[in-house]
Protein backbone atom coordinates (compact mmCIF):
# COMPACT_ATOMS: atom_id res chain seq x y z
CA UNK A 1 0.00 0.00 0.00
CA UNK A 2 3.10 1.83 1.04
CA UNK A 3 4.35 1.63 -2.76
CA UNK A 4 1.16 2.34 -4.00
CA UNK A 5 0.64 5.76 -2.13
CA UNK A 6 4.41 6.98 -3.11
CA UNK A 7 3.14 6.78 -7.07
CA UNK A 8 -0.07 7.83 -6.48
CA UNK A 9 2.22 11.55 -5.17
CA UNK A 10 4.85 10.81 -7.54
CA UNK A 11 2.38 10.64 -10.78
CA UNK A 12 -1.34 11.62 -9.94
CA UNK A 13 -2.99 12.85 -13.43
CA UNK A 14 -3.24 16.40 -12.70
CA UNK A 15 -3.92 19.02 -15.38
CA UNK A 16 -2.19 22.27 -16.35
CA UNK A 17 -4.44 25.09 -15.84
CA UNK A 18 -3.69 25.76 -19.89
CA UNK A 19 -4.94 21.42 -19.85
CA UNK A 20 -2.82 18.72 -21.43
CA UNK A 21 -2.13 15.07 -19.12
CA UNK A 22 0.15 14.17 -16.90
CA UNK A 23 2.46 11.02 -17.97
CA UNK A 24 4.58 8.70 -16.47
CA UNK A 25 7.25 6.06 -17.31
CA UNK A 26 8.07 2.59 -15.47
CA UNK A 27 11.38 1.88 -15.68
CA UNK A 28 14.65 -0.71 -14.31
CA UNK A 29 16.15 -4.33 -15.01
CA UNK A 30 16.11 -7.53 -13.64
CA UNK A 31 19.86 -8.14 -13.18
CA UNK A 32 21.44 -11.56 -11.87
CA UNK A 33 24.89 -11.55 -11.14
CA UNK A 34 27.00 -15.14 -10.68
CA UNK A 35 30.57 -14.90 -10.33
CA UNK A 36 34.15 -16.78 -8.11
CA UNK A 37 36.09 -14.56 -5.84
CA UNK A 38 40.15 -15.97 -6.63
CA UNK A 39 40.76 -14.96 -3.19
CA UNK A 40 39.13 -13.01 -0.38
CA UNK A 41 36.57 -9.95 0.89
CA UNK A 42 34.93 -8.64 3.40
CA UNK A 43 31.49 -11.38 3.24
CA UNK A 44 29.18 -8.32 3.33
CA UNK A 45 30.66 -7.24 -0.18
CA UNK A 46 30.65 -10.68 -1.43
CA UNK A 47 29.18 -9.08 -5.05
CA UNK A 48 31.62 -6.30 -5.69
CA UNK A 49 35.26 -5.37 -5.80
CA UNK A 50 35.89 -2.39 -3.09
CA UNK A 51 39.64 -2.10 -2.25
CA UNK A 52 38.71 -0.73 0.83
CA UNK A 53 36.66 -4.15 1.62
CA UNK A 54 39.44 -6.02 1.02
CA UNK A 55 41.66 -8.02 3.70
CA UNK A 56 43.97 -5.53 5.87
CA UNK A 57 45.97 -8.91 7.22
CA UNK A 58 46.27 -12.04 6.64
CA UNK A 59 43.04 -14.70 6.26
CA UNK A 60 40.94 -11.90 7.58
CA UNK A 61 37.88 -13.40 5.66
CA UNK A 62 39.00 -17.24 5.94
CA UNK A 63 40.10 -19.15 2.85
CA UNK A 64 40.40 -17.95 -0.44
CA UNK A 65 38.23 -18.78 -2.96
CA UNK A 66 33.74 -18.44 -2.49
CA UNK A 67 31.29 -18.85 -4.92
CA UNK A 68 28.24 -16.04 -5.21
CA UNK A 69 24.77 -15.40 -6.98
CA UNK A 70 23.18 -12.03 -6.80
CA UNK A 71 20.20 -10.14 -7.92
CA UNK A 72 20.91 -7.03 -5.52
CA UNK A 73 21.06 -4.76 -8.79
CA UNK A 74 17.68 -5.14 -9.65
CA UNK A 75 16.46 -1.49 -9.86
CA UNK A 76 12.99 -0.36 -10.31
CA UNK A 77 12.11 3.74 -10.83
CA UNK A 78 8.83 5.70 -11.92
CA UNK A 79 9.48 9.14 -13.45
CA UNK A 80 6.26 11.55 -13.54
CA UNK A 81 5.90 14.53 -15.56
CA UNK A 82 3.26 16.77 -14.37
CA UNK A 83 2.28 19.92 -16.65
CA UNK A 84 1.59 23.08 -14.06
CA UNK A 85 1.11 26.55 -14.30
CA UNK A 86 5.26 26.88 -13.81
CA UNK A 87 6.15 25.04 -16.31
CA UNK A 88 6.39 20.99 -15.90
CA UNK A 89 7.51 19.35 -12.80
CA UNK A 90 9.17 16.05 -13.33
CA UNK A 91 9.59 13.71 -10.66
CA UNK A 92 11.53 10.68 -9.73
CA UNK A 93 11.39 8.40 -7.57
CA UNK A 94 14.00 5.18 -8.13
CA UNK A 95 14.91 2.05 -5.81
CA UNK A 96 17.20 -1.04 -6.26
CA UNK A 97 18.23 -4.34 -4.02
CA UNK A 98 21.96 -3.48 -3.18
CA UNK A 99 21.73 -3.16 0.87
CA UNK A 100 24.53 -0.87 2.63
CA UNK A 101 24.76 0.38 5.66
CA UNK A 102 22.94 -0.99 8.55
CA UNK A 103 21.68 -3.71 5.64
CA UNK A 104 25.02 -4.33 4.31
CA UNK A 105 25.25 -8.13 2.42
CA UNK A 106 21.86 -7.77 2.23
CA UNK A 107 18.82 -8.37 -0.64
CA UNK A 108 16.67 -5.27 0.65
CA UNK A 109 15.01 -1.84 -0.66
CA UNK A 110 17.99 1.23 -1.15
CA UNK A 111 16.70 4.14 -2.40
CA UNK A 112 18.56 5.84 -5.00
CA UNK A 113 17.07 8.92 -6.07
CA UNK A 114 13.63 10.90 -4.88
CA UNK A 115 13.71 14.47 -6.49
CA UNK A 116 11.52 16.89 -7.75
CA UNK A 117 12.79 19.67 -10.48
CA UNK A 118 10.79 22.11 -11.78
CA UNK A 119 12.45 25.10 -14.36
CA UNK A 120 16.03 25.70 -13.17
CA UNK A 121 15.24 23.79 -9.81
CA UNK A 122 16.12 20.54 -8.61
CA UNK A 123 14.90 19.51 -4.27
CA UNK A 124 15.73 15.87 -3.32
CA UNK A 125 18.25 13.23 -3.66
CA UNK A 126 20.06 12.86 -6.69
CA UNK A 127 23.35 12.55 -8.03
CA UNK A 128 25.51 15.49 -6.26
CA UNK A 129 27.04 18.14 -8.66
CA UNK A 130 30.03 17.37 -7.30
CA UNK A 131 30.15 13.94 -9.17
CA UNK A 132 29.87 13.43 -12.83
CA UNK A 133 28.08 9.71 -13.72
CA UNK A 134 29.50 10.30 -17.08
CA UNK A 135 32.48 8.84 -15.70
CA UNK A 136 31.02 5.80 -14.90
CA UNK A 137 31.57 2.89 -16.96
CA UNK A 138 30.33 0.33 -19.30
CA UNK A 139 31.22 -2.41 -16.43
CA UNK A 140 29.11 -4.89 -14.88
CA UNK A 141 30.85 -5.04 -11.51
CA UNK A 142 28.20 -2.70 -9.06
CA UNK A 143 30.59 -0.29 -7.25
CA UNK A 144 32.05 1.03 -10.34
CA UNK A 145 36.03 2.69 -10.03
CA UNK A 146 37.07 3.68 -6.49
CA UNK A 147 38.86 6.97 -7.27
CA UNK A 148 35.77 8.10 -8.41
CA UNK A 149 33.47 11.03 -7.16
CA UNK A 150 30.55 9.37 -6.53
CA UNK A 151 27.74 10.39 -4.11
CA UNK A 152 23.69 10.87 -4.19
CA UNK A 153 23.03 13.49 -1.50
CA UNK A 154 19.80 14.87 -0.41
CA UNK A 155 20.41 19.09 -1.72
CA UNK A 156 18.50 21.90 -3.25
CA UNK A 157 20.20 22.36 -6.79
CA UNK A 158 20.25 25.80 -9.07
CA UNK A 159 20.75 25.03 -12.71
CA UNK A 160 21.49 29.27 -13.81
CA UNK A 161 22.81 27.90 -17.09
CA UNK A 162 21.54 24.97 -19.16
CA UNK A 163 22.35 25.45 -22.82
CA UNK A 164 23.83 22.59 -25.27
CA UNK A 165 27.18 23.60 -24.83
CA UNK A 166 27.32 24.99 -21.06
CA UNK A 167 25.72 23.82 -17.93
CA UNK A 168 26.33 25.76 -14.75
CA UNK A 169 24.86 24.04 -11.60
CA UNK A 170 25.27 25.26 -7.66
CA UNK A 171 23.66 23.06 -4.34
CA UNK A 172 24.04 23.39 -1.09
CA UNK A 173 23.41 19.81 0.09
CA UNK A 174 23.55 17.54 3.19
CA UNK A 175 26.22 17.55 5.48
CA UNK A 176 28.30 14.41 7.30
CA UNK A 177 31.39 13.17 7.69
CA UNK A 178 33.37 9.97 9.46
CA UNK A 179 36.15 9.78 11.58
CA UNK A 180 38.93 7.76 11.98
CA UNK A 181 40.24 7.85 16.06
CA UNK A 182 43.02 4.83 14.56
CA UNK A 183 45.50 4.00 17.18
CA UNK A 184 43.75 6.08 19.81
CA UNK A 185 40.33 4.50 19.59
CA UNK A 186 40.10 2.39 22.70
CA UNK A 187 40.96 5.70 24.89
CA UNK A 188 37.95 6.85 26.76
CA UNK A 189 38.18 10.49 26.04
CA UNK A 190 37.50 9.91 22.58
CA UNK A 191 33.94 8.15 23.49
CA UNK A 192 32.48 11.51 24.39
CA UNK A 193 33.57 13.17 20.51
CA UNK A 194 30.17 14.04 18.80
CA UNK A 195 30.33 15.17 15.41
CA UNK A 196 28.72 18.71 14.61
CA UNK A 197 27.53 20.13 11.20
CA UNK A 198 26.46 23.72 11.31
CA UNK A 199 26.76 24.43 7.37
CA UNK A 200 25.55 22.65 4.46
CA UNK A 201 28.02 21.42 1.97
CA UNK A 202 28.33 23.87 -0.91
CA UNK A 203 29.18 22.66 -4.17
CA UNK A 204 29.19 23.44 -7.76
CA UNK A 205 30.20 22.07 -11.19
CA UNK A 206 30.81 23.90 -14.60
CA UNK A 207 30.18 21.54 -18.06
CA UNK A 208 31.60 23.44 -21.40
CA UNK A 209 30.56 20.69 -24.62
CA UNK A 210 32.24 20.59 -28.02
CA UNK A 211 32.29 18.75 -30.80
CA UNK A 212 32.38 14.87 -29.16
CA UNK A 213 33.71 15.40 -26.34
CA UNK A 214 33.16 18.05 -22.79
CA UNK A 215 35.06 18.80 -19.88
CA UNK A 216 33.71 19.30 -16.44
CA UNK A 217 35.18 21.08 -13.24
CA UNK A 218 33.53 20.68 -10.30
CA UNK A 219 34.16 21.96 -6.37
CA UNK A 220 33.01 21.57 -3.02
CA UNK A 221 33.30 23.03 0.49
CA UNK A 222 32.17 22.11 3.68
CA UNK A 223 32.28 22.61 7.56
CA UNK A 224 32.80 19.86 10.08
CA UNK A 225 33.26 20.39 13.74
CA UNK A 226 33.59 18.10 16.61
CA UNK A 227 32.53 18.81 20.15
CA UNK A 228 34.20 16.59 23.29
CA UNK A 229 31.66 16.71 25.64
CA UNK A 230 33.40 15.06 28.94
CA UNK A 231 34.56 17.78 31.26
CA UNK A 232 37.94 16.53 32.47
CA UNK A 233 40.93 18.62 31.51
CA UNK A 234 41.40 17.91 28.14
CA UNK A 235 40.21 19.92 25.26
CA UNK A 236 40.03 17.11 22.32
CA UNK A 237 37.23 19.55 20.20
CA UNK A 238 37.85 20.94 16.95
CA UNK A 239 36.89 22.12 13.57
CA UNK A 240 37.94 21.53 10.17
CA UNK A 241 37.40 22.92 6.52
CA UNK A 242 36.81 20.12 4.01
CA UNK A 243 37.66 21.28 -0.05
CA UNK A 244 37.95 19.36 -2.95
CA UNK A 245 38.04 19.91 -7.06
CA UNK A 246 37.30 17.48 -9.63
CA UNK A 247 38.10 17.26 -13.47
CA UNK A 248 36.19 15.19 -15.96
CA UNK A 249 36.06 14.38 -19.46
CA UNK A 250 34.37 12.10 -22.15
CA UNK A 251 35.97 11.94 -25.50
CA UNK A 252 33.98 10.25 -28.38
CA UNK A 253 36.71 8.38 -30.56
CA UNK A 254 34.75 6.06 -33.04
CA UNK A 255 31.17 6.16 -33.37
CA UNK A 256 30.25 4.92 -30.35
CA UNK A 257 33.20 4.84 -28.58
CA UNK A 258 34.55 6.93 -25.77
CA UNK A 259 37.35 7.60 -23.45
CA UNK A 260 36.09 8.57 -19.91
CA UNK A 261 39.04 10.49 -17.56
CA UNK A 262 38.30 11.86 -13.77
CA UNK A 263 41.02 13.31 -11.84
CA UNK A 264 39.89 14.62 -8.35
CA UNK A 265 42.04 16.17 -4.85
CA UNK A 266 40.51 17.66 -1.61
CA UNK A 267 40.74 17.06 1.58
CA UNK A 268 37.89 15.96 4.09
CA UNK A 269 35.98 14.58 1.70
CA UNK A 270 36.22 11.08 1.08
CA UNK A 271 32.58 10.51 1.97
CA UNK A 272 32.03 11.98 -1.81
CA UNK A 273 34.75 9.37 -3.23
CA UNK A 274 33.15 6.49 -4.12
CA UNK A 275 35.84 3.82 -1.98
CA UNK A 276 37.21 5.75 0.44
CA UNK A 277 37.67 5.98 4.54
CA UNK A 278 37.31 8.79 7.14
CA UNK A 279 37.56 12.20 6.49
CA UNK A 280 39.31 13.19 9.73
CA UNK A 281 42.20 11.61 10.94
CA UNK A 282 44.15 11.53 14.43
CA UNK A 283 47.55 13.65 14.52
CA UNK A 284 49.50 13.32 17.60
CA UNK A 285 49.91 16.85 19.19
CA UNK A 286 53.35 16.21 21.51
CA UNK A 287 53.94 20.00 22.57
CA UNK A 288 50.89 20.14 24.59
CA UNK A 289 49.63 18.19 27.85
CA UNK A 290 45.91 20.01 27.59
CA UNK A 291 45.29 18.92 23.68
CA UNK A 292 48.11 15.64 23.50
CA UNK A 293 45.74 14.74 19.81
CA UNK A 294 43.95 16.71 17.52
CA UNK A 295 41.43 16.21 14.35
CA UNK A 296 43.01 17.13 11.14
CA UNK A 297 41.90 16.22 7.80
CA UNK A 298 42.60 13.50 5.90
CA UNK A 299 43.86 14.34 2.32
CA UNK A 300 42.59 12.11 -1.10
CA UNK A 301 43.45 11.79 -4.63
CA UNK A 302 40.85 9.72 -7.28
CA UNK A 303 41.78 8.51 -11.01
CA UNK A 304 39.81 7.19 -13.08
CA UNK A 305 40.71 6.29 -16.52
CA UNK A 306 38.55 3.89 -18.99
CA UNK A 307 37.40 3.25 -22.15
CA UNK A 308 34.36 1.69 -23.68
CA UNK A 309 34.13 -0.08 -26.86
CA UNK A 310 31.42 -1.09 -29.15
CA UNK A 311 32.64 -4.08 -31.75
CA UNK A 312 29.28 -3.54 -33.38
CA UNK A 313 25.24 -3.73 -32.79
CA UNK A 314 25.40 -6.76 -30.71
CA UNK A 315 29.18 -6.50 -28.83
CA UNK A 316 31.00 -3.90 -26.58
CA UNK A 317 33.58 -4.28 -24.29
CA UNK A 318 34.85 -1.69 -21.11
CA UNK A 319 38.39 -1.71 -19.96
CA UNK A 320 39.76 0.63 -17.51
CA UNK A 321 42.01 1.35 -14.19
CA UNK A 322 40.54 3.36 -11.17
CA UNK A 323 42.95 4.42 -7.82
CA UNK A 324 42.50 6.13 -4.46
CA UNK A 325 45.45 7.54 -2.45
CA UNK A 326 45.12 8.46 1.05
CA UNK A 327 48.20 11.05 2.17
CA UNK A 328 47.22 9.16 6.34
CA UNK A 329 48.24 11.46 9.01
CA UNK A 330 50.49 9.83 11.82
CA UNK A 331 48.02 8.48 14.35
CA UNK A 332 46.00 6.45 11.88
CA UNK A 333 46.71 2.75 12.87
CA UNK A 334 49.46 0.82 10.68
CA UNK A 335 46.64 -1.09 9.24
CA UNK A 336 45.12 1.71 7.99
CA UNK A 337 43.93 2.15 4.51
CA UNK A 338 46.61 3.85 2.18
CA UNK A 339 46.42 3.01 -0.96
CA UNK A 340 43.40 1.15 -3.30
CA UNK A 341 43.47 0.02 -6.83
CA UNK A 342 40.80 -1.17 -9.47
CA UNK A 343 40.52 -2.54 -13.21
CA UNK A 344 38.63 -4.92 -15.31
CA UNK A 345 37.88 -5.99 -18.73
CA UNK A 346 34.63 -7.30 -20.07
CA UNK A 347 32.71 -8.57 -23.31
CA UNK A 348 28.92 -8.15 -23.21
CA UNK A 349 26.67 -9.30 -25.79
CA UNK A 350 22.90 -8.22 -26.67
CA UNK A 351 21.41 -10.88 -28.67
CA UNK A 352 18.14 -9.20 -28.71
CA UNK A 353 16.69 -5.76 -27.66
CA UNK A 354 16.68 -5.32 -23.32
CA UNK A 355 18.90 -8.24 -23.33
CA UNK A 356 22.41 -8.33 -22.02
CA UNK A 357 24.76 -11.50 -21.59
CA UNK A 358 28.18 -10.02 -19.99
CA UNK A 359 31.16 -11.88 -18.57
CA UNK A 360 34.14 -9.73 -16.30
CA UNK A 361 37.14 -10.20 -15.09
CA UNK A 362 37.86 -7.24 -12.25
CA UNK A 363 40.75 -6.66 -10.43
CA UNK A 364 41.53 -4.96 -7.16
CA UNK A 365 44.38 -3.95 -4.43
CA UNK A 366 44.85 -2.73 -1.39
CA UNK A 367 47.99 -1.12 0.36
CA UNK A 368 48.14 -0.20 4.08
CA UNK A 369 49.29 2.70 5.51
CA UNK A 370 52.37 1.93 7.88
CA UNK A 371 52.60 -1.99 8.30
CA UNK A 372 54.12 -2.99 4.39
CA UNK A 373 50.77 -5.18 4.05
CA UNK A 374 48.69 -5.23 0.93
CA UNK A 375 46.23 -8.06 -0.32
CA UNK A 376 44.53 -8.65 -3.89
CA UNK A 377 41.60 -10.45 -5.11
CA UNK A 378 40.34 -11.33 -8.50
CA UNK A 379 36.77 -11.94 -9.60
CA UNK A 380 35.33 -13.84 -12.46
CA UNK A 381 31.57 -12.42 -12.93
CA UNK A 382 28.61 -13.37 -15.79
CA UNK A 383 25.96 -11.34 -15.84
CA UNK A 384 22.08 -11.49 -16.69
CA UNK A 385 20.40 -8.31 -17.25
CA UNK A 386 16.58 -7.79 -18.66
CA UNK A 387 15.64 -3.90 -19.31
CA UNK A 388 11.84 -2.83 -19.23
CA UNK A 389 10.45 0.56 -20.00
CA UNK A 390 6.78 1.85 -20.49
CA UNK A 391 5.16 4.82 -20.65
CA UNK A 392 1.82 5.88 -19.51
Amino acid sequence: MLGVALLGLVVSPVYAQSGGPARMDLYGYIMTDAGYNVDQIAPDWYDTMRPTKLPSFNNQYGSDGNTYFSVRQTRFGVKGYSPTALGELKTVFEFELFGTGVDAGQTTFRLRHAYGQMGRFTVGQTWSPFMDIDVFPNSNEYWGPNGMVFFRNIQICFTPVQTDTRRFSIALERPGASGDQGAYADRVELQDITARFPLPDLSAEYRITGNRRYIELAGIVRKIEWEDTNPDSLDLEGSATGWGFSLSSNIKVAEKDVIKFQAGYGEAIENYMNDAPADIGIQVNSGSTFRPIEGVVIPVFGLVAFYDHYWNDRYSSSIGYSRCDIDNVDGQADDAFDVGQYGLVNLNHYPTENVMVGAELQWGKRDNFRDNFSSDDFKVQFSFRYNFSNSI
